[in-house]
């Protein structure tokens, strides 16, 4: 009798045993599913030096150029392209000196930050064609510092030294590219992450798809210089801005 009633008991155990590990094993299946979940659906930061949103900013157009989708700050001595895909103008890049920042503004998920994922992006595509990256803590948060493969002028092949920054703001998506003596030696390239910074997005009201590129426009006083058009750009929407900064339509903005 005794002994039957150890033979239960030990059964009991051991059934015991197999359910806390089937749980232990669920509940830590949960936990990293928890924490990846987190980790993808992270809240944007506060920016308490910008980039802006244009309900932040009082007189948006103030000392800035008035592009539609972005205000984008006037600097003397800048030239200011735009960047043309099909019909839309959907990036800026300002050329200051012998560097150059290139201005993207995406529409994001009103809770979501999608720049952790932007990063991963850019990175697989670099990688893929051979470049190197180094993610690090800049001046304008986490950055992407890349060396990416091009063909030189004499058809030779090289690399360009190219930093890609971004910012979540409420709705939209700011990505700059950081190209010249800026990357080559990023502590010469505060004018232009000032330029970042200082950039005020408007997003709009309209429904836009996640990662959908906000249209800019031409100021009203603007000329434009044929450069050529833009080839539909390849693989990820955000890894772009390499090639580009060498070609598109120009506006010249002399501040």
């Amino acid at each position: 009798m005794f002994g039957r009633r150890r033979k239960r008991s030990e059964d009991a155990v051991d059934q015991f045993d197999d359910v806390t590990s089937e749980e232990s094993a669920e509940d830590a299946e949960s936990a990293q599913d928890a924490a990846a979940e987190s980790r993808v659906r992270l809240e944007p930061e506060p920016r308490p030096d910008g980039p802006w949103d244009v309900s932040e900013v009082h007189a948006p157009a103030e000392d800035r150029v008035d592009l539609g989708g972005m205000f984008v700050p006037g600097v003397e001595g800048m030239e200011l392209r735009v960047e043309v895909a099909g019909d839309a103008i959907v990036a800026a890049t300002v050329v200051l000196r012998d560097s150059a920042v290139q201005l993207q503004a995406f529409a994001a998920p009103k809770r979501e930050g999608i720049w952790h994922e932007v990063r991963d992006e850019i990175a697989g595509g670099i990688t893929q064609q051979g470049g190197v990256v180094d993610e690090v803590q800049g001046p304008l948060g986490w950055e992407l510092r890349a060396q990416v493969p091009v063909t030189l002028p004499d058809g030779t092949n090289g690399v360009q030294l190219v930093r890609f920054v971004g910012c979540d703001g409420p709705r939209w998506f700011l990505r700059g590219v950081i190209s010249g003596q800026g990357a080559v030696q990023p502590q010469t390239a505060g004018m232009l992450e000032q330029i970042f910074r200082d950039t005020v997005v408007v997003r709009g009201e309209s429904p836009m798809a996640p990662r959908d590129p906000i249209v800019l426009k031409l100021p009203d006083d603007a000329q434009m210089v044929a450069e050529g058009m833009q080839d539909e750009q390849q693989g990820s929407r955000f890894a772009g801005g390499v090639e580009r900064l060498q070609r598109g339509p120009e506006i010249s903005e002399i501040r």
